[in-house]
């Protein structure tokens, strides 16, 4: 891996866990043991690093975030099922890069540059959600129609941008699945007060497999 993919990659890792205020371009020159000269030569401070990783960001969320508007999911299996799936891996691809939505808004008052690209990532949110949900309910799956369907797309749109801090003001070191799987049903749980019976258990399989983790991560903890 060469040096600047590096940097980028160490500087990832620090900030998701030390958090990226409390992070110096010193502390991530000495975890790759290098001297802070020779990470000026690749970013000329943490300004850089971040500009750059958001970047990165923002290519991947736009990639998948158009994915249902361009091509609607649909599944034999039913339409809640697979959106299911694809929520989670909206939710896996936010962790990766969680120290964005840990301290949100003194990051975006920070970075101008950073706030216009997470405003047009929240509008792509948003239309990604509402075309799930107009699929939904073109299917016949959910029965929420005009200022009903708007108003669950919004609260979706909400708990997905700041699931995150939310979890993290709550929960200290919770293991990465719990995190994600929760996450995902606190948007199932939006949605199911619109669902018909059939697609209402596949809600309630939802929920026994998150109260089974928790289960299990106590079990593990207190043993």
């Amino acid at each position: 891996m060469k040096t600047r993919d590096r940097i980028l990659h160490t500087s990832l890792a620090l900030f998701n866990e030390e958090g990226e205020a409390s992070t110096t371009t010193i502390d991530i020159a000495n975890e790759l043991d290098i001297s802070p000269g020779n990470l000026y030569y690749h970013f000329k401070g943490k300004d850089q690093i971040i500009a750059e990783l958001f970047q990165q960001y923002e290519h991947a969320m736009h990639h998948t975030l158009t994915a249902p508007i361009e091509r609607p999911l649909s599944s034999d299996r039913g339409g809640t099922e697979e959106n299911w799936y694809y929520l989670y891996v909206v939710m896996e691809e936010m962790y990766q890069y969680r120290f964005l939505y840990h301290n949100l808004e003194n990051l975006l008052q920070r970075y101008p540059e950073i706030k216009r690209g997470f405003k047009r990532l929240m509008q792509l949110k948003r239309a990604a959600l509402y075309s799930i949900c107009q699929t939904l309910l073109q299917q016949d799956i959910i029965d929420a129609r005009d200022q009903q369907l708007l108003g669950l797309v919004d609260n979706m749109t909400l708990n997905l941008t700041f699931w995150f801090s939310y979890e993290a003001l709550l929960h200290d070191n919770r293991p990465t699945q719990i995190t994600i799987h929760q996450g995902v049903l606190q948007l199932l749980t939006m949605v199911a007060p619109y669902l018909g019976d059939d697609q209402l258990s596949f809600y309630r399989d939802c929920e026994s497999i998150y109260i089974n983790m928790i289960t299990e991560a106590e079990g593990a903890a207190a043993g």
